[in-house]
């Protein structure tokens, strides 16, 4: 990507000159003769440097650079100056301003300037980045719950799929989550504060689906009372969220197909094509290709909605993360409920890691919220199809992490608690797939 220079000046004869030196040195230049044209055409996080006159008709420079760094203070803003300017100049330059030049100068001044500035502003550029990446880290791990490396592996792939602009199939068994997922590919991408709509497939039926994804206009078939926006059109500009995609009639994913190669659509009873900018991110427990062999699917809108495919692990298979899972989700309850729960014992997180979660997430936050309000033991019905060896190995990640989170993250203290070696604490923790790091208090 080139180097990128907004250039304001209002003599057309410095402009073209400038642009002449910069083009031939390999930058992409924007010309303006106005601050105002300027501030209209600056992009959020430019990557670039702005190279402005002081004296100019309208918006002077030195309100520009005063503009500039209310949108952005670490902008550089490069200031081209007359002899009489230049005690103003060195006055804007505590103000904020990157650098001034004395007019005439050379090419070879200007380029000098202008790459020491773009240097400066990759380097805050790259440390943003950084710094919203371990936001997004944090963010996520408070979202989706779980120490298991599943959950972490998870969690990476959902952080690298949320920015690129791809359609995403989710794969999970029901409960497992997978609306949570889609959610968070959404919020922790650069569509977040666009729309997220979220379409139940098999919840609706048939001789209304068209209407609900595609809308309709007044009178377009009996009932049709007014005009109506359907999903897609809603969605536009966000994330289409399309749970239990293998439900969606066959007739109608002729329509969805379409509507994903040419980004256009037509509401029912119109001819107007309506163009829309969305994601599709779909969820669905079998596979769809099997599905499509079949004949319940169609192949090709498969392929057009797996161009990345994101598998959720059932929580049988996790069951590290049942506790943290089980009591996030009863303190939630308590809390919204009005009412208080006892830290699990012994014998009750042996029922919880022994079951074998059919309904997965769900079940899970179901059975919590029932301890609660008292209707039940933490788990009914239990059915401890897991062998001793995978419950010893829950209960002793459990355990660890417990011992962690109460000494945040002091191994000296969890050693003396738990009464370790050094080296099988190390060996358990990296079976476990947990670090340190994850439990030291910010505070």
């Amino acid at each position: 990507m080139l180097d990128s220079v907004m250039v304001i000046d209002d003599e057309s004869s410095i402009r073209n000159a400038v642009e002449q030196w910069l083009s031939l040195s390999g930058f992409q230049v924007q010309l303006f003769s106005r601050a105002e044209e300027c501030l209209a055409a600056l992009p959020e996080h430019f990557a670039g440097v702005i190279l402005s006159d002081v004296r100019m008709p309208g918006m002077d420079g030195l309100q520009l650079l005063a503009a500039v760094q209310k949108r952005d203070a670490d902008l550089p803003v490069i200031l081209l100056t007359g002899h009489g300017d230049v005690p103003m100049a060195v006055e804007a330059m505590r103000d904020g301003a990157y650098d001034f030049l004395e007019k005439p100068f050379s090419p070879e001044t200007l380029l000098g300037s202008l790459r020491r500035a773009l240097d400066k502003r990759r380097l805050v550029l790259e440390n943003r980045a950084l710094h919203e990446l371990a936001d997004n880290r944090a963010k996520l791990d408070a979202t989706l719950l779980g120490v298991s490396r599943g959950l972490q592996t998870l969690r990476r792939q959902v952080l690298d799929l949320a920015k690129l602009p791809v359609n995403v199939l989710i794969r999970g068994e029901t409960g497992s989550g997978k609306e949570l997922v889609a959610r968070c590919l959404h919020d922790f991408g650069p569509r977040a504060g666009k729309p997220f709509v979220a379409l139940n497939c098999a919840a609706i039926p048939e001789q209304l689906f068209e209407a609900e994804l595609f809308g309709h206009e007044s009178g377009a078939f009996t009932g049709a009372s007014g005009k109506r926006i359907g999903k897609l059109e809603y969605a536009d500009g966000g994330t289409l969220f399309l749970d239990e995609i293998e439900s969606m009639p066959l007739a109608q994913q002729v329509k969805l197909l379409r509507v994903l190669q040419e980004q256009k659509l037509e509401r029912l009873g119109s001819n107007q094509s309506i163009r829309v900018d969305l994601r599709i991110v779909a969820a669905t427990k079998p596979d769809l290709l099997d599905e499509a062999r079949a004949g319940r699917f169609r192949e090709d809108l498969a392929y057009r909605l797996n161009v990345a495919e994101l598998r959720l692990p059932p929580l049988r298979d996790r069951r590290e993360d049942i506790p943290l899972l089980f009591e996030t989700f009863a303190h939630n309850a308590a809390q919204r409920l009005g009412r208080t729960f006892a830290p699990l014992t012994g014998a009750q997180l042996s029922h919880l890691l022994s079951h074998d979660w059919p309904g997965n997430v769900r079940e899970l936050a179901n059975v919590a919220e029932r301890q609660v309000l008292g209707l039940d033991e933490p788990v009914t019905g239990i059915d401890p199809g897991q062998s001793l060896a995978a419950q010893q190995e829950a209960f002793e990640a459990h355990c660890l992490r417990a011992a962690l989170t109460r000494n945040k993250g002091d191994v000296k203290a969890v050693l003396e608690e738990l009464q370790l070696p050094r080296r099988t604490f190390n060996e358990k923790m990296q079976r476990h797939g947990l670090s340190r790091e994850m439990f030291v208090s910010d505070s």
